[in-house]
């Protein structure tokens, strides 16, 4: 079913339950884009893949702009860096409040606004979860496959970089940190998200169900 909103950040009206920002942030980094996107690139917060000021996820940083150079060279990104043009594709975080610099979110924190991450998640029904780094990639596997416990017990973020993973719904394709990358690490990304553009993604989210 298609999304009916003009609204590029907050499509949802989301109203986290708490502000624990420093003055001059945002509150909160609402997820951006495209509400009827196929893909969704998902970050960890604020303090990590940026827009504390913006107000746009992955804005700002060395990770956010690693992450946008993807975006823009898969064509789903145009447009000035701080408040790009997203087409069929969705920006958020895991935990989408700013908290005070120096420190990053409880794991009470990130458990307090889990449910407004699902729902955003749910409303956008995406086909391709793309999250960027550990904690992030964490949450996903683990809420949205079954997959999770082939990995171990500690991840590892090489080996998952790029790699597709079949979710209940959904097809991963994790990213590792951007600040952690070598040679090879961003095309090894662009060339996994553009075979999967080349592809009959759509069918992803029947095949995912039954493999999941």
């Amino acid at each position: 079913m298609k999304n009916v909103t003009d609204r590029t950040s907050n499509p949802f009206g989301m109203r986290p339950p708490f502000e624990r920002n420093d003055p001059g942030t945002h509150p909160a980094v609402f997820g951006y884009g495209d509400a009827n996107a196929d893909f969704q690139f998902i970050g960890d917060h604020p303090g990590v893949h940026g827009g504390a000021t913006t107000g746009v996820p992955f804005t700002e940083t060395e990770s956010g702009a690693a992450i946008q150079d993807v975006a823009r060279t898969l064509g789903f990104a145009h447009g000035p860096t701080d408040e790009p043009l997203l087409e069929n594709c969705f920006w958020n975080y895991i935990h989408m409040c700013t908290v005070e610099a120096g420190r990053s979110p409880t794991d009470a924190e990130y458990a307090e606004l889990e449910r407004y991450f699902d729902a955003e998640l749910r409303a956008i029904n995406a086909h391709i979860l793309v999250p960027v780094g550990e904690r992030a990639t964490d949450h996903i596997l683990r809420e949205y496959t079954t997959q999770r416990h082939r990995f171990g017990e500690s991840l590892d973020m090489d080996d998952l970089h790029g790699r597709d993973v079949r979710g209940r719904g959904f097809m991963v394709v994790p990213i590792r940190e951007p600040t952690e990358w070598s040679d090879g690490d961003r095309e090894r990304v662009v060339s996994a998200l553009e075979a999967i553009l080349n592809s009959d993604y759509r069918q992803t989210k029947g095949v995912a169900t039954l493999v999941g």
